[in-house]
Formats: structure tokens, C-alpha cells, sequence
């Protein structure tokens, strides 16, 4: 761009001229945008709830509750709609950013075409700081290599910290700042916890921004980990709730409901639809089920109760600092309640993943790890059919269950009638247009040249101030790994496909699993907030109007193909860009490498330590991957070479007999898939067999939900076995760790490897 100078010979006949920098509109507020995780409709105090979220009812009552604020039914879409404006499957997002496949609707990536909300904010004058889950990079852009054009910075944050994936361990995290990924800064031995160190992060943010510059507003988008799976909380938060659920989920739905049409957001007539068949009564359990599903209930509470607590300290942060009352704040869940713990619980949700059911009996056993540093746990599903009362269904279906959660607003300047509810409807992708509105800009029609495409969403400012203002939109489309409905004007057409998406679910959920042979039911919501009374045999004109308007909806924001598998559609999964690996030579000192980034190892692997080991033979983490929820660590314990896996949480182990003997050796472990589910595993020193042993199940096909890295040299967090406490160091010099799977090629000449240990 020309300079606006006029340059002369000497400053004297020169006239300078600065850069014109961006600054908002006089007024503008800072923003503050909380989402929740796997929050249901019924969980908070303010929407009825009796579990203790004081802070968050504090919002509530000094500004607005909207109780029909609608999702995606899921994690990665409901941000997208949120940080963009337009539908999710409009800018790529029409499932998991974890799963990109080959149509444009789903392949995980927003636009360049829909600048996101800290783009325009950051364009408009802010500062834009973003703490907490992530989950919109696409699989194969997470890991150190990038590109980063999809994580947080490249989608116009300025800082960023916390985490990519979908969910993380909340003692012992993947955590990312900025654009790398990072240890945490305490162990969990020391009382770390992944809420906490989220809110000193943010408090430490916002307070260097504002003391550098406390007349730039900020952007503060706040994204907990909480309160997905696992539900992990400080012991004395959970057993706050001891023997509160005892009573169980009908009584609690229930007293729930009541207290909903108490404190009004819930209107007068609604029905409180009925416990469906596959969710047990609570009558009819044994006695250890209701004593553990309790618990599991327990610990669900102390985790929300304790990130209100969290809350809290950001917000009395913001208070006294003198900002909060000129801050817009916006909180809401991405969907509702998770019915992924199955209808037993788990002590480990990666079984989820693995399509595994919970023994209740197992996990009753484990009853005291349960929320601590050893389990990974998720309540059952008649917990979160309760959680979402008085509503159907839950988190990835279309039903209201899964796509209406709390929304609070809080703005003193415009949010007159504090404590009110606001009943239009509305939907995530009114969001960005009401931040736009409060900050007093446009969406641009251009970012970096390119053409941006229209906002679905409206602004919520008119409801603010009139609860008689107009909904922002009259129609809205849901569809949701096939689950289907669409709004229009008051009614809701919802399909009964329940699909294929869970093997726990198939022979229980009640419902269609063909779309040739979906059922469209219809209700007025407008008389029927619940989605209780299904009057499609009364207006069948009716029903094939909304049908044919959910396909002119599908067809216009990249919908099809339909596709009702969650955990199967991974058979679509696009490619690498540089192609799977086979072989990796990997040494230490670097960071944690990125499970995508390694070969595949479900179908058997050899690895191979080379290394110098001292007098007695040393002892430390050869490489580690994941921990005692799922994971696998190789390691010399007492000179001796040990490897040990934790397949979904079983325990594994095979060590060699002797200790290395001082200088250089070659460790190697060897994985052969067997026919039956396990396989063997064999040590070696030297190219000579040393101990053999057998696992009782195959690999699992992905060792971490949450996206930890492979480390060598060292672990961290959590460890794979009881054997060791990270970092457990290794104290034998690793020239390299060469990691290979069954398909590499015979290693005549290894370029690579030669290179590393040359170097050494």
C-alpha cells in the first residue's frame, strides 16, 4: 500500500503520515463468549437444576435467560455456527473436525469465505484472546506440522491456550499455546486441574492486555473442557453431593420439572415427556446399580459445581478490574446432555470410542477412583435423559434434547428486566450477528479478497430490550449424523431416525434405521415447548411441506450426502496429505508427536530403541504414548527393558529378565496381531529374543480421545503403569526410536535412521 508521506529532500520539506489503526466504535463493549460442554437443558440452577452453579445463576439474574436457544446437537459444528454465523454444514462442519471426509459439507475446514468472529473483531479494533477446547482443526492439521491455518490463530485469535480435541483428561491435559503444544504447569500430584489453570490463563491474559492498553476492548472466548467427559472434579466438590441422587433420575426429573415451571423457563401447560422404554426405572435397578449410578451423578455435579466455581474467579477477576459491567457475556452448551457413558456408565469413556460396554460390576469395584486421577468416567444414559428434562432424547440427535440448551446474556447497558426469560426462537448462528450488533459494525462483505458468504444468523439486540421482539429467524434446519427435523414458522417436523450410529444403541434405541422408511412427526412449539404431542396424522399437508422445505435447506447448505454412522463413517475418512506412515525415527528432546503423525499400530509393529546404556543398565521412559486410561510405554526399570500396555484401561506387561549391560544396545518390542482378539508381544536386546508375552485384545484404533502425543525420553501427565511416576527420565543416552508397522518396507538401507545416529 502507498505511503500517505510526502517525502522531500530533508525532514524539513517532508510531511509524515502513520498508520490508521482499527478501533471499535465509542461504547463498544468487550466480549466475553462461555460455552459449555455436554451441558443439558436442565443442569443449571437458573433452569431448574439443584445443583449448585451460583455464579452462573448470578448471570442470570442480573440479565437474560433464553429458553429456546437452539444447537447443532454436537461439539465441532455448534462452534462453527457460533464463531462464523452460518450453519455448520455450510462451512464444512457437518461433523467432527476429527473425521474430515470428502464432501465439502463435511470436510472439517470453515472458509475462507466465513471470517470468523475473532477475524472481524480482531479487524474491528479487539484483542482477541481464546482459552480452553478448540475442536475445528481437522485431523491431519493437528499436529506440529501443521498447517495452522485452522487453529486458533490462523482463524484470527492472537493467543491462544488450551486444547484441540474433543476432550482431554482434566488432570493431565494436551495442552497447546498459541501454535505448539506445551506441558503442563503442574503435575497432577500437586493438585493440577485442567478448569483451573484454564481460568489463571485467561485472568493472566486479559490483565496483561488491559494493562498495556485498558482503552482497547477485548474478545474473550471461553471454551471448558467441562462438562464433557471425563467427569473429573477435586474429591471434596464430589462428595459435596453424597447421597443426592440416591432417589434416582425419575424423582429427580421430576422435582427438576417443577422447579423449571417455578422459575419460569419452562411456560405453563408443557408436558413432561415420558422416561422412553430403553431407559431403565430406577425401581427396577439392583441395589449396587443405584449405588453406583449415584455416584457416577456425584461426580458429574462436584465437575459442574466446581467449573462454576472456576467461573466465578474470572468473573470477580473482570468485576474488579472494573470491566464487567461493560462487557457483553454470552454463555451457552454446544449441545445437550452425552448419553455416551451407555446405559451402565463408564469408568472409561474411551470405550465409548471402541463401541464397549461397561461392567457395572467392574466399575462398582473401582467406586472410589471414580472422578479421580484413575478413572476417565461418564454417568449412564438415564442421567443424561434427566438432564435434559423435560425434553426427548440427547446429545447427536435432533430432538430437542439434543439441540436446545441455556443461552445467558449479560449486558447492563441493554439487557433491560434483568432476570427475565426470553422465549424467541433461536439458534447458534445468531451469535456473531448480535456481537457485531452490540459492537456496532457490519459483517464485511470482502476479507483478504475474498467474497464472503451471507450470515444465517440475526441479531439478538431487539430481544434484549422487548421480550415481545420478533424471533430472529422463522426457520431452522437440523440434521445431525442423520438424525433430521426443521422449525418453520412455530412447528417442528423431527424424523424418528436413530441410525447406526452406536453398537450399545442399536438394539435398544427405539426408532428408524433406513432413511427410506423415516417417520416425520410434527409439532407446534409454539403450544408444545417439550416436543411432546405429535400431531403429524392431523396435518400430513403440513409434514410434506416441512419435508420438502428441509430438503430446499439440505440442498442449500451442503447437507448430503446423508450418512447415519458415528463411529463407522471413519471408512471415509480422507487420506493423509502426505500418506500414512510406515516408519518413524523419532529422538528425545522434542515435544509430544501428534498420534495421527505415527504409523498405525492396530495391526502389529516393531520398535526399536538404539541406545547407550550406563553401568546397571539405567532406567527411564523409552517412549510413551497416552497413560493408564489407554496407552502404551516402553522402559527400562532396574536396568531391565519393560513394556507395558493399558488396553481401554486392562493392564498388560511383558519385561525382560536382565538389565542391559553398559554401551550401546538395540532394544526392541515386537507386536504380533493374533487371529483372536490379543496377539503377542516379544522383547528383544540385540537382535536376540528375551521375553515373550500375550495380550488379551487387539490394539485399539485409537489410543487417545483426546489427542496425546508419543514422547520420547520422558512422559508425562499420567502414567501407562503403576511401574513408574513421569517424567521418569531415562538415564541411558537414546541415540533414536525407530517405530514401524507391519506394511514399511524392508529396511535394506535406512537413510533416516543412519542420519540420527551419525548425528549422535
Amino acid at each position: 500500500m502507498a505511503s500517505r508521506a510526502v517525502i522531500g529532500r530533508t525532514s524539513v520539506d517532508s510531511t509524515p503520515a502513520f498508520p490508521q489503526v482499527a478501533r471499535p466504535p465509542a461504547g463498544a463493549p468487550n466480549v466475553v463468549l462461555v460455552v459449555l460442554d455436554d451441558l443439558g437443558f436442565a443442569q443449571l440452577g437458573c433452569f431448574g437444576s439443584d445443583l449448585a452453579t451460583p455464579t452462573i445463576d448470578r448471570l442470570a439474574a442480573e440479565g437474560l435467560r433464553f429458553n429456546r436457544f437452539h444447537v447443532t446437537a454436537l461439539c465441532s459444528p455448534t462452534r462453527a455456527c457460533l464463531l462464523t454465523g452460518r450453519n455448520h454444514h455450510a462451512v464444512g462442519m457437518g461433523f467432527l473436525s476429527d473425521v474430515p471426509t470428502g464432501y465439502p459439507g463435511y470436510d472439517g475446514r470453515i472458509p475462507a469465505s466465513a471470517a470468523a468472529m475473532p477475524r472481524l473483531l480482531r479487524d474491528a479494533g479487539y484483542s482477541t484472546l481464546a482459552v480452553g477446547k478448540w475442536h475445528l482443526a481437522p485431523r491431519w492439521e493437528q499436529s506440529a506440522a501443521g498447517p495452522f491455518g485452522h487453529w486458533p490463530l490462523g482463524l484470527g485469535f492472537e493467543r491462544h491456550y488450551g486444547f484441540l480435541a474433543g476432550d482431554t483428561n482434566q488432570w493431565a491435559p494436551a495442552l497447546v499455546r498459541d501454535n505448539g503444544y506445551v506441558d503442563q504447569p503442574r503435575s497432577p500430584g500437586d493438585g493440577y486441574h485442567l478448569t483451573e489453570d484454564l481460568v489463571d490463563q485467561a485472568i493472566r491474559l486479559v490483565q496483561d492486555q488491559h494493562q498495556a492498553e485498558p482503552a482497547k476492548p477485548f474478545f474473550l472466548y471461553f471454551a471448558t473442557g467441562a462438562t464433557h467427559a471425563p467427569h473429573q472434579a477435586p474429591r471434596e466438590y464430589i462428595d459435596r453431593y453424597a447421597g443426592r441422587f440416591d432417589d434416582g433420575w425419575d424423582v429427580w426429573r421430576d422435582a427438576t420439572f417443577a422447579r423449571q415451571r417455578s422459575c419460569g423457563v419452562v411456560p405453563d401447560g408443557t408436558t413432561l415427556t415420558p422416561r422412553p422404554s430403553w431407559v431403565d426405572a430406577w425401581g427396577d435397578l439392583t441395589g449396587d446399580e443405584r449405588r453406583l449410578f449415584a455416584r457416577l451423578m456425584e461426580c458429574f455435579a462436584g465437575f459442574l459445581t466446581h467449573t462454576d466455581a472456576q467461573l466465578g474467579r474470572l468473573f470477580a477477576f473482570l468485576e474488579g478490574l472494573g470491566v464487567l459491567d461493560d462487557t457483553l457475556v454470552l454463555l451457552c452448551s454446544d449441545n445437550g446432555t452425552s448419553a455416551e457413558g451407555g446405559p451402565y456408565g463408564s469408568l472409561n469413556e474411551h470405550r465409548f470410542t471402541h463401541q464397549r460396554l461397561d461392567d457395572p460390576a467392574d466399575t462398582l469395584a473401582r467406586l472410589d477412583d471414580l472422578g479421580g486421577i484413575r478413572a476417565y468416567n461418564h454417568y449412564p444414559w438415564g442421567w443424561a435423559w434427566a438432564g435434559n428434562t423435560p425434553l426427548r432424547l440427547w446429545k447427536r440427535y435432533s430432538w430437542l434434547g439434543g439441540v436446545r440448551t441455556p443461552l445467558l446474556a449479560r449486558w447492563p447497558a441493554r439487557t433491560a428486566g434483568t432476570g427475565q426469560v426470553r422465549s424467541q426462537f433461536c439458534h447458534a448462528v445468531d451469535l456473531l450477528p448480535t456481537v457485531l450488533d452490540a459492537v456496532g459494525i457490519d459483517a464485511p462483505r470482502v476479507v483478504d479478497g475474498t467474497d464472503q458468504s451471507p450470515l444465517a444468523g440475526a441479531s439478538l439486540l431487539p430481544a434484549f430490550a422487548d421480550a415481545e421482539a420478533p424471533s430472529p429467524r422463522a426457520t431452522q434446519y437440523f440434521e445431525m449424523i442423520g438424525s433430521r427435523a426443521i422449525y418453520h414458522e412455530g412447528w417442528k417436523a423431527t424424523t424418528d431416525h436413530v441410525g447406526n450410529q452406536l453398537d450399545v444403541e442399536r438394539d435398544r434405541v427405539e426408532g428408524s434405521r433406513d432413511f427410506d422408511t423415516d417417520r416425520w412427526l410434527l409439532f407446534n412449539l409454539d403450544e408444545d415447548f417439550s416436543e411432546a404431542h405429535d400431531r403429524s396424522a392431523e396435518r400430513p399437508e403440513l409434514v410434506r411441506h416441512l419435508e420438502e422445505r428441509w430438503w430446499t435447506e439440505a440442498g442449500r447448505n451442503q447437507v448430503l450426502p446423508l450418512d447415519d454412522s458415528l463411529i463407522y463413517r471413519i471408512s471415509a475418512l480422507e487420506p493423509p496429505p502426505y500418506g500414512r506412515r510406515d516408519r518413524a525415527v523419532l529422538r528425545p528432546g522434542g515435544g509430544p508427536v501428534n498420534e495421527d503423525a505415527l504409523p498405525m499400530l492396530l495391526g502389529g509393529f516393531l520398535l526399536e530403541a538404539h541406545l547407550d546404556a550406563p553401568g546397571g543398565g539405567g532406567e527411564g521412559v523409552l517412549c510413551a504414548l497416552g497413560d493408564w486410561n489407554n496407552g502404551w510405554a516402553c522402559y527400562l526399570l532396574d536396568g531391565r527393558p519393560v513394556v507395558a500396555f493399558s488396553l481401554l484401561g486392562a493392564p498388560a506387561r511383558v519385561a525382560a529378565p536382565d538389565p542391559l549391560g553398559a554401551g550401546p544396545h538395540v532394544v526392541s518390542v515386537r507386536y504380533r496381531r493374533g487371529a483372536d482378539p490379543g496377539g503377542e508381544v516379544t522383547i528383544g536386546v540385540d537382535g536376540a529374543d528375551v521375553a515373550t508375552g500375550a495380550l488379551h485384545d487387539h490394539l485399539p484404533f485409537r489410543w487417545q480421545i483426546g489427542g496425546a502425543g508419543l514422547l520420547v525420553g520422558r512422559d508425562r501427565g499420567l502414567p501407562v503403569s503403576d511401574d513408574y511416576e513421569p517424567p521418569f527420565p531415562c538415564t541411558a543416552r537414546i541415540h533414536a526410536v525407530v517405530l514401524e508397522a507391519p506394511s514399511a518396507p524392508p529396511r535394506d538401507t535406512d537413510a533416516e535412521l543412519a542420519a540420527a545416529l551419525r548425528h549422535e
